[in-house]
């Protein structure tokens, strides 16, 4: 791969060339010359007390180095790593926490700018948490869905209602591991007790900390987020848009949503197409209003209403440097504070909207949920006032787009193996039997500036789906594929190999589905738990042909997900840079060897993208293998259509004969 280039998004890579020769800066160059510290970069810095920061170094470091307190550098690098955790859940939670509260407003009657979009939903969560339904209108069991769901956020003692929807033999490797979440706020506080100076000093035991804080964030926070938001927005189904910077217009106003949570991009997608808004658009010169999105809330509205995106976390500067983005809308997480500097030099407006994100310079339009279309007016409206200062100097109009299908949701995916009547995963299930589909993985996660970003995304997906692999992918990985024209059926006829082909060509599908925001990882983990109740694969998420790979990872929000994938039994590979715990070898074998014993799940991280994809095919043949299911073998399926004449036809027992369907 060349590490020459900035990006491997084409789009982004030119118009990145474009502002380095107008002196523009971007994460790209500062990545460049802002390098990681090499001691706090695996995990070898301690800073939780002001005795330090104690760097643990040398060529004996990890058998002699101590801190002033006496903690070696096992101890640190798991205390870090647990804080990466904590931290990564309560971002995801509070996410979650914010939907919950939204529905409860719907069911309390007190907000008429939302209601209930899929009720089966609404009731089916209702019998997953045990609530009585029989003669009660909708919105009542709203109230008491809200309620219940806010107890997995605040519980003190007991444990996640959400997390009895995992099989029961992964419940029982929680329970043999003392890993069983009681709630969201008791372990992330929990974690940061522990982490606290002078407290857990075993590195095993602090790791055990890290899953059980994941799964809390897992099977609760995420989980809840994802369901509550088709509750409240639709539950997805595939859909057809566009991405990459050419979805902006130079003859309309355009808006950028960014950020995560979904509530007030909403309401912004409701009004935008209001008549009054749009007159007032053309009273200002426009031809009309054109939405985009950008990162995770460009996932929501992409898969709910086919709203197009602008793609990944690298390209929020490059989106502006176009010169035609009026306002950037923004509430939380990975959101650039450079941004507000770069906008300057154009004449776009960044927009705040949450009291827990504010970012200097930033216009703020507070959003409460109580009155969400008010707010999504006042920033269509300055948007709209925004369009009239455009200058024709000093943009970079692009026109790159590509087509994409967004939206398989756990359900979507359910029945389009089956359809209303015969909805089942057990055709996906024989599809892995057979060998058809090899195995799965998740791509998943943020692109990095200091890779060649998208690039390893790009490089392991075309491999994974080569070797008949299904790839599922959420948050930037997805908006990644989107761009690089990746999410439609055609790439399974033009790089997939020959049985996911067949599957892929059987059902209309691409051979990487597009499944949501960075919180949706959790309709992998009920597919997951689905194919283990349907039966014929293992009988529990651990030992499945899948692995989850997060390419280019940079959040701690990514460690999190990886922990609760790796405690729900499913091994994790991070690529691309250097693994925070590198200090420590005892650390690393726990999260692998230890770790795979306990709950057939792990961690690795590895910079190598070949290195990548061998680790994680070894680990679906083993699966495989460990599953008595048929060896896979290349080309095995998928043998060629011919027409035949009338002498074939006769000796037609003696042809090939293809195999269709699954």
């Amino acid at each position: 791969m060349d590490h020459k280039i900035k990006s491997a998004n084409e789009a982004a890579e030119k118009i990145i060339e474009w502002g380095v020769s107008q002196g523009l800066t971007t994460c790209f160059e500062r990545a460049e010359k802002m390098k990681p510290c090499p001691i706090g970069e695996t995990g070898a810095c301690c800073k939780v007390c002001h005795m330090g920061p104690c760097r643990l170094v040398g060529a004996n470091a990890e058998e002699e180095a101590r801190g002033v307190c006496g903690a070696n550098v096992s101890t640190i690098a798991a205390r870090n790593f647990l804080r990466m955790v904590a931290a990564g859940t309560a971002a995801h939670s509070d996410h979650g926490r914010s939907m919950v509260l939204t529905l409860l407003a719907v069911g309390e009657g007190k907000t008429d700018d939302y209601s209930i979009k899929d009720p089966e939903k609404l009731l089916r969560m209702a019998a997953i948490l045990e609530i009585p339904v029989d003669g009660k209108e909708i919105k009542e069991v709203a109230r008491l869905v809200a309620l219940k769901l806010l107890e997995d956020f605040n519980r003190i003692e007991g444990k996640l209602n959400y997390a009895r929807r995992a099989p029961q033999k992964t419940r029982d490797r929680w329970k043999k591991w003392g890993i069983e979440p009681r709630s969201v706020d008791r372990e992330v506080v929990e974690a940061m007790h522990r982490t606290h100076m002078g407290v857990d000093h075993d590195p095993d035991h602090l790791l055990l900390g890290a899953l059980k804080t994941s799964l809390a964030d897992g099977w609760a926070g995420s989980m809840i987020s994802t369901d509550v938001s088709d509750v409240l927005f639709g539950t997805p189904k595939p859909v057809q848009a566009q991405a990459s910077f050419g979805i902006f217009k130079e003859d309309h106003v355009n808006l950028v949503v960014h950020g995560h949570e979904p509530t007030l991009a909403e309401s912004i997608v409701d009004v935008v197409s209001e008549p009054e808004l749009v007159e007032y658009a053309k009273s200002k010169g426009a031809k009309g209003i054109n939405l985009g999105g950008m990162c995770c809330t460009a996932n929501e509205v992409l898969m709910r209403h086919g709203i197009p995106t602008s793609g990944s976390f690298t390209n929020q500067e490059p989106s502006i440097m176009t010169g035609l983005v009026d306002a950037v809308c923004v509430d939380v997480q990975c959101i650039m504070p450079a941004i507000v500097e770069l906008s300057k030099k154009f004449h776009t407006k960044v927009v705040s909207t949450s009291e827990k994100a504010m970012t200097k310079g930033a216009v703020h339009i507070a959003f409460d949920e109580h009155h969400a279309k008010e707010s999504a007016r006042k920033i269509v409206r300055l948007a709209i006032d925004n369009y009239s200062n455009r200058t024709k100097n000093g943009k970079y109009v692009a026109s790159d787009k590509a087509p994409l299908i967004a939206g398989f949701s756990h359900e979507y995916i359910e029945y389009m193996q089956g359809g209303k009547w015969r909805a089942s995963f057990r055709p996906l299930n024989d599809a892995i039997m057979a060998g058809r589909i090899r195995g799965i993985v998740g791509l998943v996660g943020c692109d990095n500036p200091r890779l060649p970003a998208s690039g390893y995304f790009k490089t392991l997906a075309l491999e994974f789906i080569k070797q008949d692999v299904l790839v599922v992918t959420t948050g930037c990985g997805a908006a990644v594929y989107g761009a690089a024209g990746y999410l439609t059926p055609e790439t399974a006829r033009e790089h997939a190999g020959p049985g996911l082909q067949e599957v892929c060509e059987a059902i209309g599908i691409p051979p990487i589905l597009h499944m949501g925001s960075c919180v949706d990882n959790s309709r992998i983990l009920t597919v997951a738990s689905a194919m283990a109740a349907e039966g014929g694969l293992s009988d529990e998420i651990g030992g499945m042909p899948a692995v989850g790979i997060a390419p280019e990872w940079m959040s701690e929000k990514a460690i999190a997900i990886a922990c609760y994938f790796a405690a729900s039994g499913v091994p994790v590979i991070f690529g691309g840079g250097q693994s925070p715990v590198a200090a420590s070898k005892e650390v690393t074998d726990i999260m692998t060897r230890v770790w795979y014993e306990r709950f057939l799940g792990c961690l690795h991280f590895e910079k190598d993208p070949e290195k990548v994809i061998s680790l994680a095919l070894e680990y679906i043949d083993k699966a495989r293998a460990a599953l008595k299911l048929k060896k896979y073998e290349p080309g095995r399926f998928g043998t060629e259509r011919v027409l035949m004449d009338m002498a074939a036809r006769r000796d037609i027992g003696k042809a090939a004969k293809p195999h269709v369907g699954l």
